[in-house]
């Protein structure tokens, strides 16, 4: 018997490691149809169809954190931010409009909807991003689990960045702290007692990323943002959609002392865990001061860090230098915190 039709979905095919990369591939890229731009098949944060002289991105993303209130955010905020930050890595920093599509269990407290739909106006004001149309709608107890929110986001660019776009000699940039996000959630959905201020990253971060666009121009190459799979992940595409590898300098690599804490504790590289407020920028070497001192300017970059490099020997592969030796960092299978976005 074909073993396909003896698979089953698990968690981990909607996780952003490589079981669901393997599942896109094998299921989902049937239904891409050529564009004059960048398509499904391009395997991006987004779309971007020529118009014009400009460019029209698209992009859309569902949300089933858990639990849908935690330190630093919500699943309303999630939901506004992750569209909005998809747009803004394929260069597109100014939202015409978001829709806005609702499920809910029966029985859900009006209150915590309300409290959702606060925070979801209150992040698309702050990222300057319309909610302009959506859908609702209510299933039966048990037939979801609370709330899903899905958010389709459309703007205009004058140029398109890809996440495709390194050559050997770039320089990569995160604008922050990494894994805060991820640790966060899991914290307070296992109640785990840590000392310190494990919050959430999640925030809108196109404001960010026009100011690194502005100071990079055309040395911008690549972007991507770290969500499901983390940093490690994005690393893992980015090598080897342009053919290069990657060389990590783990000393360089911002980490909030709270996230590598729970990490030792549990076991979990900071690396897979995802993040909601950062991005991994590719630069040109010679524009990576200029766009460096950008993010440091802007109040969600002040951590912005050159943390890799790429190479043109090791096609594909992800290197970790720890100051003492060299390793590989594997590609994540699957994301080791479900439901985390």
């Amino acid at each position: 018997m074909d073993t396909k039709v003896q698979q089953k979905i698990g968690l981990k095919h909607g996780s952003g490691g490589r079981a669901m990369r393997q599942l896109i591939e094998d299921v989902f890229l049937s239904l891409a149809s050529p564009v004059d731009g960048i398509g499904l098949s391009a395997l991006d944060d987004g779309a971007a169809i020529r118009v014009g002289d400009r460019w029209l991105v698209i992009t859309t993303d569902s949300h089933v954190v858990h639990p849908i209130f935690f330190p630093g955010g919500d699943i309303g905020r999630i939901s506004v931010s992750g569209t909005v930050n998809d747009l803004a890595m394929m260069g597109a920093t100014e939202p015409v409009g978001l829709t806005c599509a609702v499920i809910l269990e029966e029985g859900f407290p009006r209150a915590d909807l309300e409290r959702v739909v606060a925070s979801m106006r209150e992040t698309a004001k702050e990222a300057g991003a319309p909610i302009v149309t959506g859908d609702t709608k209510v299933m039966g107890k048990g037939q979801v689990d609370g709330i899903v929110l899905n958010t389709t986001g459309v703007a205009l660019a004058d140029r398109v960045v890809s996440d495709a776009g390194l050559r050997a000699g770039d320089v990569l940039v995160v604008t922050g702290s990494i894994g805060d996000h991820g640790m966060a959630v899991m914290a307070r959905r296992h109640d785990l007692r840590l000392e310190g201020d494990l919050r959430s990253d999640v925030a809108p971060i196109n404001g960010l990323v026009r100011a690194a666009l502005a100071a990079g121009g055309e040395d911008v190459v690549a972007m991507k943002d770290p969500t499901r799979g983390g940093v490690a992940g994005v690393l893992h595409e980015m090598a080897a959609k342009g053919g290069v590898g990657i060389v990590v300098d783990e000393p360089s690599l911002p980490i909030n002392d709270e996230v590598r804490a729970a990490g030792e504790m549990i076991g979990i590289d900071p690396l897979l865990v995802a993040n909601e407020g950062k991005a991994v920028i590719g630069v040109r070497a010679r524009s990576a001061d200029k766009v460096l001192a950008a993010l440091r300017a802007h109040p969600l970059g002040a951590r912005a860090t050159v943390f890799a490099r790429a190479i043109a020997e090791r096609p594909g592969a992800v290197i970790l230098d720890t100051g003492f030796g060299k390793r590989m960092l594997a590609e994540p299978e699957g994301e080791l915190l479900p439901r985390i976005c």
